[in-house]
């Protein structure tokens, strides 16, 4: 695994790669918290409905996927499910090669994987399996840096996370390390990160990402933007049976460097199966 810290060097824009001119250079994005696969789920049970997980990341069809609750074995199948797609994810306990992971998968015909790296969100990020504060399990952000071949060469940052379900204060300090780590990367980093926030709009995590109180906003909420103003039946997590109450805690941000054409939540399912119990969220975003 790659030191993390090579993640917030200043990132180069490279000009010697043209877009195809009959590709699109929109970027499509899909976060998605698959329900880890080792749960007694019964009649929701992963090999129940993976291949119904699959079928929905097909329909939107994205450039970018990250997904949360991912046990090596469902990587395995999301892999070879999607074999036009790369995957990077590594596990967030003290040995790598096991337990969850913040996978992330994008296009392997569109970007060029230029680093990888996972830090902890804790105290000690570089610590494998470190946790910190109310932390009720190691949390961790995965990230890749990639060279967008239908958008001139210029490079990304894509980030995938999964905050603490118990820890408030955890929360909010995993929110405060990935805004610094963004922000250490320059104005001129384009990044887009996906997650299971676990956490609310309005909520303090929500604040010290996205800094909605006037200051410099480092993230914009892909789902608000398009969407302005709220309303009820937002919620992203489907309890398996539709529900729509609770609150928006999957979401796809990104720097300003991408405007919006779209967002949505996900409802689909197969008379009444889900493939999950969160909705996927989703956002097309189109570089400026």
């Amino acid at each position: 695994m790659k030191a993390f810290p090579l993640l917030f060097l200043p990132l180069l824009c490279i000009n010697g790669v043209e877009p195809k001119k009959d590709v699109s250079t929109d970027l499509r994005v899909m976060s998605f918290n698959v329900r880890l696969g080792v749960a007694k789920d019964g009649p929701n049970a992963w090999d129940l409905r993976k291949d119904l997980v699959v079928e929905t990341v097909k329909r939107f069809d994205p450039d970018l996927l990250g997904t949360q609750e991912t046990w090596p074995f469902q990587a395995a199948f999301l892999k070879k499910g999607l074999p036009g797609h790369a995957y990077y994810g590594v596990g967030r306990q003290v040995d790598p090669t096991t337990g969850e992971q913040c996978g992330l998968m994008y296009r392997k015909d569109r970007f060029e994987q230029l680093e990888k790296g996972t830090f902890w969100l804790s105290k000690t990020p570089s610590k494998p399996g470190s946790k910190s504060w109310d932390s009720s399990l190691p949390r961790i952000a995965s990230w890749v840096r990639l060279r967008d071949k239908r958008d001139r060469g210029r490079e990304l940052v894509f980030i995938n996370t999964h905050f603490d379900h118990r820890g408030r204060q955890a929360r909010e300090e995993a929110a405060k390390i990935i805004r610094r780590r963004v922000t250490e990367l320059g104005s001129e980093a384009r990044v887009v990160v996906t997650g299971d926030f676990n956490a609310a709009e309005g909520s303090a995590p929500y604040r010290a990402l996205l800094a909605p109180d006037g200051s410099a906003a480092v993230l914009l909420d892909s789902y608000r933007t398009a969407h302005p103003k709220r309303r009820e039946g937002e919620g992203t997590f489907s309890a398996w049976n539709g529900r729509r109450s609770g609150g928006r805690i999957d979401w796809v941000l990104h720097t300003s460097h991408y405007r919006i054409i779209s967002a949505s939540i996900d409802r689909s399912n197969d008379s009444g199966r889900y493939p999950s119990d969160h909705y996927p969220v989703t956002a097309v975003l189109k570089p400026r």
